[in-house]
């Protein structure tokens, strides 16, 4: 069931969203906003909202699994990347900002100032250490 006011379950009310590919559980989505850094990047969601990760279907699992590598495919033969940071955010303090659940397909290209450093380099780092209770 569609949920009122979530992008994902409407892509198509906003014109700078774009439906690249899509199979019957999911799309690859692409953003204009979010190309200017991250050249390529989309998100594959599911077309049933479905607030995380952990609520996904079996179906919708094969979905994303047959979309992300289509979306590999067209990825390469577009933009020539030379890896890929993939990932899911699962709860506010993941970062996860719109509550439908996402997986973010990020192409990484080695002459970027950040080539080698994926998600585990970021949350390593000495200042994200807990302070123990």
């Amino acid at each position: 069931m569609p949920e009122t006011g979530c992008p994902f379950c409407y892509p198509h009310q906003d014109p700078d969203q774009h439906i690249v590919l899509e199979n019957e559980t999911c799309y690859f989505l692409q953003h204009d906003h979010h190309q200017d850094i991250l050249q390529g990047s989309g998100v594959i969601v599911p077309k049933a909202h479905r607030p995380t990760t952990f609520d996904l279907t079996e179906d919708e699992w094969l979905g994303v699994r047959a979309l992300l590598l289509e979306a590999r495919v067209y990825l390469g033969g577009r933009y020539g990347p030379d890896g890929y940071t993939l990932g899911w955010n699962v709860g506010r303090v993941s970062n996860q900002e719109i509550p439908h659940a996402h997986c973010h397909v990020i192409p990484r290209y080695a002459d970027e100032p950040y080539a080698g450093k994926g998600i585990r380099h970021w949350l390593k780092q000495e200042d994200n250490r807990r302070n123990p209770r």
